[in-house]
């Protein structure tokens, strides 16, 4: 079974930007398939062509050089995070730590496509990748409604198939993937788009980042509850 997003980051190639990606994850057609069953993880970056394969157990097949950036200091931290389609208010409060930590001497971007962001991690450009947002819905009360505001009538949040090669590829490549609880995304459904199959995202190039950014998130999901 082939699990593809033909264009993840539909804005950045509208504009003529480098942040789209094709992706594409093989996973056993069987009933119950989750995230830890996708055996092989492609992305290709539209524009260039650079090709980041991965295969469960026999690590990177195709990939640029693997450059895990060993910073752990949140003030050094260059990251990324998603804006598209979440309430700008309660996502701002829950990563206001990181980005006022990161201001002057790291850097913040919103680039458009979870497969770039999470990839740029592997080659060192980037620190790291936080979507908040699924947590957001089911922890806060009245916040499903304010997603469902912004994107129109539903919960823009990532699916499976925008994740699931980018996250095989970052588990091989070394680096450190959860959701924004702390949880392995391996259990979580592979199939659906709907709201319950969405799954937030903290991503690092280092345990010791991760858990610091993860720290960050958790404080600032108990701001947004009040």
């Amino acid at each position: 079974m082939l699990v593809v997003d033909p264009i993840d980051g539909t804005r950045p190639a509208l504009a003529g930007l480098e942040a789209c990606c094709v992706s594409v994850a093989a996973a056993p057609l069987r009933d119950g398939v989750t995230m830890g069953d996708v055996s092989v993880g492609c992305v290709v970056e539209i524009p260039s062509g650079v090709v980041f394969l991965a295969e469960r157990g026999a690590g990177l097949v195709e990939s640029p050089p693997v450059r895990l950036s060993a910073n752990d200091r949140l003030e050094r931290m260059f990251w990324t995070y998603g804006f598209r389609g979440r309430p700008a208010r309660p996502t701002a409060e829950v990563l206001a730590d990181l980005i006022d930590a990161s201001s002057v001497g790291g850097a913040t971007f919103e680039l458009g496509a979870a497969s770039f962001d999470m990839t740029r991690i592997v080659t060192g450009q980037l620190d790291a990748y936080v979507e908040p947002g699924p947590r957001l819905v089911a922890d806060v009360p009245g916040m499903r409604e304010e997603f469902e505001r912004v994107g129109g009538g539903a919960v823009l949040n990532n699916s499976p198939y925008d994740l699931a090669a980018a996250v095989l590829f970052l588990e091989e490549a070394g680096a450190e993937v959860t959701d924004a609880y702390g949880r392995s995304l391996a259990d979580r459904p592979l199939l659906g788009a709907a709201a319950e199959f969405q799954m937030s995202v903290v991503a690092a190039s280092n345990a010791a980042l991760h858990q610091r950014v993860l720290a960050c998130v958790h404080d600032g999901v108990r701001r947004v509850s009040g």
